[in-house]
């Protein structure tokens, strides 16, 4: 079984990531939608945080488990896997990334995972990054707020680096995938030709080499906190298993 943890419905898009590539892999999943989004949290509150939803994955019999959530990565580092096999999201991100070397990225991220500096650590002498942090916009997108609200947070943060050229922009928070039409085309007007980055695929793929994905195909969901847009994100992305149940 492996376990999925996120602040909310984000580590989805790296769930169904993994399903692409291995769809018999069973698969618990575990959104902390009472404490969602955690992108401007303290380091403090985002350590205790994550021990408490690594801590649920176990519980749940996951010795074997993605850390679906950019901003929970230093902390996961840190040792709050407590010996469970885990992989989280800049590592696989950075690797493949390798083969872009000397390339000019932006990374578009919360800001407590801008704060980290973990990317600037993974890509040094790699790339070169620039990272824009991005308030409210994973909020946005875990309770749903409209097109015009979602598109309005991302132009006016773009608009900060408004004139400079990059070759790649890495999508750092599991939220944004959900509206990666809206990245290609606010960041393509902003910057020209731009390759969009989703670390989604890397993890997956690290996953299904070094986790078991032989199972029945199985996937559970938990929140923390009832919330309909989690539950409407699962039955549009995983309509044979879309129960979805409150931990009490």
């Amino acid at each position: 079984m492996i376990g999925f943890f996120d602040s909310g419905s984000g580590g989805l898009s790296v769930l169904a990531a993994l399903r692409r590539r291995a769809p018999h892999a069973d698969a618990v999943y575990f959104g902390d939608t009472l404490h969602a989004p955690y992108g401007e949290r303290s380091g403090d509150a985002l350590a205790r945080l994550a021990d408490a939803g690594l801590e649920t994955l176990r519980m749940f019999g996951a010795q074997e488990i993605v850390a679906a959530c950019n901003t929970v990565s230093p902390h996961v580092l840190g040792g709050s896997a407590h010996g469970a096999r885990i992989i989280e999201m800049t590592g696989p991100a950075a690797r493949s990334l390798s083969a872009h070397k000397g390339a000019r990225v932006l990374l578009l991220a919360t800001p407590a995972t801008v704060l980290s500096g973990i990317y600037e650590r993974a890509l040094v002498g790699t790339v070169y990054l620039d990272s824009l942090p991005i308030p409210g916009l994973a909020g946005a997108i875990e309770w749903d707020e409209s097109e015009t609200v979602i598109r309005g947070i991302l132009r006016r943060a773009l608009l900060s680096r408004k004139g400079e050229r990059y070759d790649i922009v890495i999508l750092g928070c599991t939220h944004f995938p959900f509206v990666r039409e809206m990245f290609e085309e606010e960041t393509g007007a902003m910057f020209g030709s731009v390759r969009i980055v989703d670390p989604a695929d890397a993890v997956a793929e690290a996953a299904v080499g070094a986790f078991s994905t032989y199972g029945s195909g199985r996937a559970y969901f938990y929140i923390s906190q009832d919330s309909e847009p989690f539950r409407k994100r699962v039955e549009r992305m995983f309509p044979y298993f879309s129960t979805t149940r409150v931990l009490q």
